[in-house]
């Protein structure tokens, strides 16, 4: 098995995904149903991905540029976290796709900012199917347990952070090793993080773009063409090269960061305040709304923006419309015809709730 590194350089990183031929798509209202149904896992489907609209795009340069010092900053603050707990080797190890931009720009800030050379894999991790443990043991074949550290864009409501914990718990026992399950990631809305830069819902400009952003490939699948010796699979999209922003977004907030006279320390973060508020959204709007499975329910910026961009949304909430954080969610939700309402009690700037049902 070979790895590959998408659209980003050789040196940024090592996709640990089996690049698959092109696939039948599955349209978003269907895969919606399938996976409803019970009839088919999520993991095993996937819809055509479109090139974001001028409008959108332009949303997508406003967010860079109001955003690039804050992200710029977090990620320096992620990069001196992960230096401090990984006093040897570091194996940054990112979940494909969100955690990819930030595993590049963060292997780049420990090698030129603290003199921390890292090796940088993408790896496969999907919900109630856990991590890709082929990619696992391949990382192991060169790093010692202790080096690995695993880094993702942020937590919405910590269900990828709480899979990882259990997934990898179960490889350690299985192959008689102690990776660390802790999970690194910028904005930790959840409370389930190991270590974050910081616990609020803030616009990350890289969570609004689909592949164009995130080496041009695909959300990662687990399915009928992938082997029990394979690496998850993905598709790598070259017809989006002329407009993918991969490398030059990741070098914008590398440039930022190496900007900054000093890593920043990172603000003390209240995880069971953070969990406990979480906990209570989930319930409130699961009552307010009559909503059975909280999978259905999709809290903060990133995570909203992926139900506009791939799932069949039921509602967008905003807690303040006029806020340019959600001006893209706004756009979004005019392009697909989906409802937005205001609830100023919101303790994130955005929720997306997923349409159930046979209408779905």
């Amino acid at each position: 098995m070979t790895s590959f590194s998408g659209s980003y350089r050789a040196d940024d990183v090592q996709m640990l995904l089996k690049r698959l031929p092109q696939q039948a798509f599955v349209s978003v209202a269907e895969k919606e149903a399938l996976i409803q149904a019970g009839r088919r896992h999520y993991s095993e489907m996937l819809s055509a991905e479109a090139l974001p609209s001028d409008r959108y795009l332009a949303l997508f340069e406003h967010a860079c540029r109001t955003n690039r010092e804050r992200m710029a900053r977090d990620c320096l603050v992620l990069a001196g976290l992960i230096a401090e707990r990984r006093p040897d080797d570091i194996a940054i190890v990112s979940l494909a796709r969100a955690g990819t931009p930030v595993g590049v720009i963060v292997k780049h800030l420990l090698a030129r900012a603290l003199g921390r050379p890292a090796a940088h894999y993408t790896v496969s991790i999907i919900r109630d199917r856990g991590i890709d443990a082929v990619a696992l043991q391949a990382i192991l074949a060169r790093h010692a347990p202790e080096s690995i550290v695993f880094v993702d864009g942020w937590t919405g409501k910590g269900a990828i952070s709480r899979e990882l914990h259990t997934s990898v718990a179960q490889f350690n026992a299985r192959h008689g090793v102690a990776i660390d399950s802790g999970l690194f990631v910028l904005a930790d809305l959840a409370g389930t993080a190991a270590c974050a830069s910081s616990g609020e819902d803030y616009l990350i400009p890289s969570s609004i773009l689909n592949a164009t952003v995130s080496g041009l490939i695909s959300r990662t699948v687990l399915n009928e063409a992938i082997g029990p010796d394979d690496f998850h699979g993905c598709l790598y999209f070259d017809q989006f090269a002329p407009h993918d922003r991969s490398r030059s977004f990741v070098d914008d907030i590398i440039e930022a960061a190496l900007a900054l006279e000093h890593v920043p320390a990172a603000a003390p973060l209240d995880r069971e305040r953070a969990a406990a508020t979480s906990l209570a959204c989930l319930h409130a709007l699961s009552q307010q709304y009559g909503i059975a499975d909280v999978n259905l329910i999709k809290p903060g910026i990133g995570e909203a923006t992926r139900v506009l961009l791939r799932r069949v949304p039921r509602l967008l909430l905003l807690r303040d419309p006029a806020a340019p954080e959600v001006a893209h969610l706004a756009v979004l939700a005019r392009e697909k015809n989906v409802p937005v309402a205001v609830d100023g009690s919101l303790p994130y700037q955005a929720v997306s709730l997923i349409r159930s049902g046979p209408d779905a």
